[in-house]
């Protein structure tokens, strides 16, 4: 039997490490990576860090490159080289490369990793100079290119969400003025608004000003790349420089031509196997619908952590090793200035959306013993079921030891746990770090006791 040849679409999160994870399961497979932009593998998590200067070496974000790929793993990645089209009947790919040559590639099984693009909604002169997006290395550079030669004095942000904030941060680090547009009532979606309250409160002290439940009606050029954004409410802005992060969207038109089947909120359809409705296709990453464990509902969770791990499971399907995808819950982090904040699960109004009785506590713990010199207080709100206390999600925002109880409270809700099985976790203790009740013991302790009927909240 031949060896088998596996193409993959799209070389970053979802891509690589399906392509890895190949080579490591079978060492006779031909496998290529085609990548449309100049880059595989890289951190773009990290690219509003290197706009700031904290991440000092741009080399730094480029986890891995073709040649590394090939030395280390005897993978084939092309960069500059988009997929135009699939022909499911021949199992073939048709790839265009920097040049415009086309060429025409088979296949045994396809991996499509595309992931998603930037939303740009048709505004009026939202294409001109000095307006951009942040998605890839290229994005990066083109941003630091225009604050090298024109040194901008004021900028701003048209979108509230991880990477908005993310940039006004480290745009300010760069001693630049900026102003956040959120069309919403609050910034970071994923938290409810009382929560995200206490970020804006923080955002505005430290001198980003943060204009809420306001869009985007035009933009406008004043020359070079002066922008003049008037928003919907008709208050008009003045810029050297705008950064679009209103958010993104699967990018499905490869697989949608191909006739694969497109899910009902727009992302690719997958079986727990990361398998299409063509049984030599399997898509991962943000391109794909997945299921929200606590709702069960197909939901969009365009984040690096589920990419890599679906291109795993793809890659062991693909290898006879039948591997499922058990769902996504959304957990995340964002640094603000002093603050930290994270999530993981549902918020209010996904648990009334999906109709689930939900009750839900606030609690504002210190992040380690207060006799210990330097705790901080944290604010947790939890959200669990009223009928079995099942824990549905949890919000932390703090200045220290967000990190450590998001991640506790996201295995115990992956684990089904209840707000009783909170109380009796064992956790790592000393005055440095803890406290003898935990915080996440906190969160049981508060829950249960609403549960029981022991308390009445105000």
């Amino acid at each position: 039997m031949s060896p088998k040849r596996v193409l993959i679409v799209g070389g970053v999160a979802g891509g690589a490490s399906c392509a890895a994870r190949l080579r490591r399961l079978d060492e006779s497979a031909e496998i290529i990576i085609f990548e449309k932009g100049p880059y595989i593998s890289f951190a773009n998590c990290g690219l509003p860090y290197h706009i700031s200067g904290v991440i000092e070496e741009r080399s730094s974000l480029l986890v891995q490159t073709p040649e590394r790929f090939k030395q280390a793993f005897r993978i084939e990645a092309r960069v500059d080289s988009e997929v135009v089209s699939i022909n499911r009947t021949a199992r073939t790919i048709d790839v265009r490369d920097a040049a415009g040559r086309t060429c025409t590639e088979k296949f045994d099984y396809l991996v499509l990793a595309p992931g998603a693009r930037p939303i740009k909604p048709p505004i009026p002169g939202i294409d001109l100079p000095g307006i951009h997006t942040l998605r890839n290395i290229p994005d990066m550079d083109a941003i630091l290119a225009q604050i090298e030669k024109n040194v901008p004095r004021r900028a701003l942000v048209i979108g509230g969400g991880y990477i908005g904030v993310e940039v006004a941060e480290n745009l300010h680090a760069r001693g630049i003025d900026c102003a956040i547009v959120e069309k919403l009532p609050q910034v970071m979606p994923p938290i409810d608004w009382e929560m995200a309250n206490i970020l804006h409160e923080h955002l505005r002290a430290k001198g980003i000003a943060v204009w809420l439940s306001d869009g985007v009606a035009s933009f406008a050029s004043d020359g070079d790349f002066a922008i003049t954004t008037t928003l919907e409410s008709g208050r008009r802005v003045g810029a050297d420089l705008v950064i679009l992060s209103i958010g993104v969207r699967p990018d499905v038109r490869l697989a949608r031509e191909a006739g694969l089947t497109i899910g009902s909120i727009g992302g690719i359809a997958v079986d727990p196997h990361m398998l299409t409705n063509d049984p030599h296709i399997y898509a991962v990453g943000d391109a794909v619908e997945v299921t929200n464990i606590v709702t069960s509902a197909e939901a969009l969770i365009p984040m690096a952590g589920p990419a890599n791990r679906q291109g795993r499971i793809a890659a062991d399907n693909i290898c006879g090793r039948p591997s499922l995808y058990h769902g996504s819950q959304g957990t995340s982090i964002v640094k603000v200035f002093d603050l930290t904040v994270a999530t993981t699960g549902i918020n209010e109004r996904q648990a009334r959306a999906a109709s689930i009785p939900y009750s839900k506590v606030y609690i504002h713990p210190a992040d380690h013993a207060g006799y210990y010199p330097h705790a901080f207080q944290m604010a947790i709100k939890a959200l669990f079921r009223t009928d079995d206390g099942r824990l549905l999600g949890a919000q932390i925002i703090g200045p220290k030891g967000v990190d450590k109880r998001i991640d506790v409270l996201a295995v115990a809700l992956r684990a089904g746990l209840t707000v009783y099985d909170l109380q009796d976790l064992e956790l790592a203790y000393a005055p440095p770090y803890g406290s003898a009740k935990d915080a996440v013991n906190m969160v049981g302790f508060v829950a249960a006791n609403a549960l029981e009927g022991l308390v009445d909240y105000v």
